[in-house]
């Protein structure tokens, strides 16, 4: 095996973990504990990290960026997704429940469909070129079910997810203790423990190699392009 290198800096990055939990602050989140782990580690590398609780904020349910022109009343979302833009890495964490995501992940996840079609400024998809991972806690089985979901949806909408890029941890099927609750086993739990830290390293990574890159290549990939019909022409040696 060759040598490993050593860290790169990673104090300029952002990263946001979406907590998909049920429960309102300041009740305990098993999710949150293992959100703890992945923070943790950014945050020693100087990541600038923030948590969010979706439950804790009004946000309404649909897929436009501002669903109070849509007919709801009050919509929290345009003040969170700035957190979004801003970060290079974003984190959907939740719970499982019925063997599936819980309705606020899935919330979540309509939420950010919403801004699908906007631009970055390289006038490619708004995501590019965000980094996307994932983390799930439960009491069922349901771990890569959700995970698989999630990770879809993200890269759909134009996240990059880097190898292995989501954790999590079950206990016995059925009635049983939670991820923090005493004698689980959950934060002793090896496996879980070294995906997590797989996990959060490898996003760290790509979102290193993207952001030194400077994002993704905006060459076959820009909607107005395609929109113009300028890489339309298959036969054309240019395009290839």
């Amino acid at each position: 095996m060759g040598t490993v290198e050593s860290p790169k800096d990673y104090s300029d990055l952002k990263a946001v973990f979406f907590n998909g939990t049920l429960k309102k602050s300041p009740q305990t989140s098993n999710t949150d504990g293992l959100i703890t782990i992945s923070r943790r580690i950014m945050e020693k590398q100087g990541v600038t990290t923030r948590v969010i609780r979706t439950v804790d904020h009004d946000i309404a349910s649909g897929v436009y960026p501002d669903m109070r022109q849509y007919g709801w009343q009050a919509d929290e979302w345009p003040e969170l997704y700035p957190a979004v833009q801003a970060a290079d890495i974003v984190i959907v964490a939740g719970p499982i429940w019925l063997g599936d995501n819980s309705s606020q992940t899935k919330k979540l996840i309509e939420r950010l469909y919403a801004h699908s079609g906007e631009l970055n400024s390289k006038g490619q998809w708004a995501f590019y070129p965000k980094v996307g991972g994932c983390l799930i806690t439960g009491n069922e089985d349901g771990i890569k079910h959700c995970s698989m979901n999630i990770l879809y949806s993200m890269q759909h909408i134009g996240f990059s997810i880097p190898p292995q890029a989501d954790a999590g941890w079950i206990g016995p099927v059925g009635p049983g203790p939670s991820y923090l609750d005493e004698g689980s086993g959950g934060p002793e739990s090896d496996f879980t423990n070294r995906n997590t830290t797989f996990m959060t390293w490898n996003l760290l990574h790509l979102a290193r190699i993207l952001k030194d890159a400077g994002g993704l290549p905006a060459y076959g990939n820009l909607p107005q392009e395609w929109s113009a019909g300028t890489r339309f022409d298959f036969e054309n040696p240019e395009y290839r």
